[in-house]
Formats: C-alpha cells, structure tokens, sequence
C-alpha cells in the first residue's frame, strides 16, 4: 500500500483571508464550508488541495517547503504582474536576458513562492513539443457540447455530412470513442494485446458498434449530456493515470496523452461532421489542432491553416496540391 497527499498544509495569521489570495492565483474558490475567522480555510484544484490554519506564531525564516507556479493561459511575466496586482510581493527576480528563469514572489503573509513559465512558453523556447493535455480533452468537449447545442431540438437523425451515420448515431458513437479511451487506462494492469472486454453492438445494420448509448426519450440534450459525461471521463483519467502507463489500441500501444489525443481529434473531426448535418458552423482553435497534429500526425503538412490540416489528415477536406486522404491512421504511439 501507498500513502497520497491530502493537502498541502500552510501556517498563516488569517486562513480565510490567505485562501482567498491563493483562490485567485489558481482560479479556483475557498470551500463552501469555511467563512471569514474560521481557523482553517481550503481551497481545492484539480492539481492540488491548499489547506490554510491560522496559528499564533508568526512566519520567521524561509519556507523549507514552496509551491512552483506554472501560468497556463498567460506568460510568466503577465503572471508576475497579476499576481502583485493581486497583493504578492516581489523576492527575486531570477528571469534570464534569454527568455528563462523565473520569479520568486511572496503572498500577503510572506510565504515564498515561484512562477515559472508556461508550458507554452517552454515549448517556444526549447523548440519542444507542447504536449495535449486533460485540459484539451476538457476544452475539445466543451467546445464541441456548446456548438451542438444550439441544435439540441432539431432532428438528429439526418446524414453527418458524408458519414453514413446520422447525427445522433455520430455523437453516441463520439461519446463511446470518449468512453472506451478511458477505460483502457482504468485497469490496474491496462491490457497490452486487447481492449478492455465492454461489450460492444451497432443497433442496426451499419451504425457504429458502441458500449455507450443515449435514451432516445432525452431528446438532444440528453444526448449531449453523454457527450460531456464520457469527456469528464477521459478527461478525469488522462489527469490522475501515469505518463509511463502504457495501453492497448488498434493502432499500437499508448500512452495518456496519446488518447487525450485520439478523444481531441474524434471530437473535433465528428463535431465536425454532425455540424455539417445541422448546418452549423464549427471552427475549433487552431493551436488546439496544431498540439494534436504534432502528436498523432507527426508527418503532417505544416499549412498554416491547422483545422483544415487536421480535416485532410482525417480524409475530410482537400489541402491545395496534395492530393485527397482516402486510406489514414493517427500514429499513437508515444513519440
């Protein structure tokens, strides 16, 4: 047996007011349950679990213990500046003429601590690949749910675009893509020669041969709803399994972030295809295709434009000069 870390417990003269600082630095909220003057105050991420008590002495020396903050949606020093703006104070500036480095700020009771820069950053600067993360599998979701929804009570069960699906076969079969990736990373021993033995059936004759299905008495939203229950799924999973996990798919054993991957892509490119079946209009990010396109398709073309790489990739759309994609896999594999 094994222990894990429950929290990460800070000292401080004011719990409440010290959680609410570090609730804003990591976008999150102070728990419900605890009020100003309690003695001990939580604030809980998907990273991590800050524990504040309020004790009678002071804080003296350095912390022999600090938290490395690593910004997502900004730069390191866009970070720095919010963070004073929020009440941190400047300790050391350790930034580098070439771009690295970082800073060392403390919170408004003077515990120590670092922000580093992004992944994003890192990537630019290491010439490194930026990795696809939960968060992708979370946003692709979320993305493709909001667009679905403006649909929710037209009928589904017109053509997506050129599949021989329709819309509603398309989403549950997008929702049983998001559902079995996570569950072959859920076994203890992850299968290494099979998938994990769900019992899978098509309800006709050519419709997708799924675990996972929606009740038609829930209309369109409930069939979204799978849709976002099977991503929280995946998304749950590639956040809590090891990086050196390996699993079993068609395409060659995996890894975490490889079927963080496949889920982006599956949700995008059918996304895509239901869109086109309830003339929608669906453009995901494009740095969110370039991260799966480096990942899966290392070899593709390097057009600027990656949604429109990602649909040639996928045999969905022509790329000027090249010609069409009939026969295509993804490379799973960790690279």
């Amino acid at each position: 047996m094994t222990s894990l870390v429950q929290h990460i417990t800070v000292d401080c003269s004011d719990a409440y007011e010290l959680a609410r600082f570090w609730a804003q630095v990591l976008g999150a909220s102070v728990s419900d349950d605890d009020e100003p003057g309690d003695p001990e105050a939580l604030v809980e991420t998907p990273a991590a679990a800050l524990l504040f008590v309020t004790v009678p002495e002071p804080k003296r020396v350095k912390n022999r213990v600090h938290l490395d903050v690593r910004p997502e949606d900004r730069t390191r020093d866009e970070e720095v500046e919010r963070l004073l703006d929020l009440g941190a104070a400047l300790v050391a500036d350790h930034r580098r003429p070439n771009g690295r480095g970082w800073v060392t700020l403390a919170d408004p009771e003077g515990n120590e601590f670092c922000v580093e820069c992004g992944s994003r950053e890192r990537a630019l600067l290491t010439g490194a690949r930026l990795p696809v993360t939960a968060d992708d599998v979370s946003l692709a979701v979320g993305l493709a749910a909001d667009t679905l929804a403006a649909s929710a009570a037209q009928d589904w069960r017109v053509p997506a675009g050129d599949l021989t699906w329709d819309c509603w076969e398309t989403v549950e079969h997008l929702s049983d893509d998001l559902f079995a990736y996570a569950v072959q990373l859920g076994p203890r021993r992850p299968p290494q020669d099979r998938e994990v033995p769900f019992r899978y059936a098509a309800r006709r004759q050519g419709g997708p041969a799924n675990s996972v299905f929606a009740d038609p008495a829930a209309g369109g939203a409930g069939l979204l709803q799978t849709l976002e229950a099977a991503g929280a799924l995946l998304t749950a999973m590639v956040r809590t399994t090891p990086s050196d996990v390996r699993s079993h798919h068609v395409f060659g054993l995996s890894d975490p972030e490889g079927f963080a991957a496949m889920g982006v892509v599956e949700t995008l490119v059918h996304t895509h295809d239901v869109a086109a079946g309830l003339s929608l209009s669906w453009a995901p990010p494009q740095d969110l295709c370039d991260r799966v396109l480096a990942r899966l398709f290392p070899d593709a073309p390097d057009d600027e434009d990656r949604w429109t790489v990602l649909l040639w990739s996928t045999g969905r759309a022509d790329l000027p000069g090249r010609d069409r994609v009939t026969s295509w896999k993804w490379h799973g594999a960790p690279l």
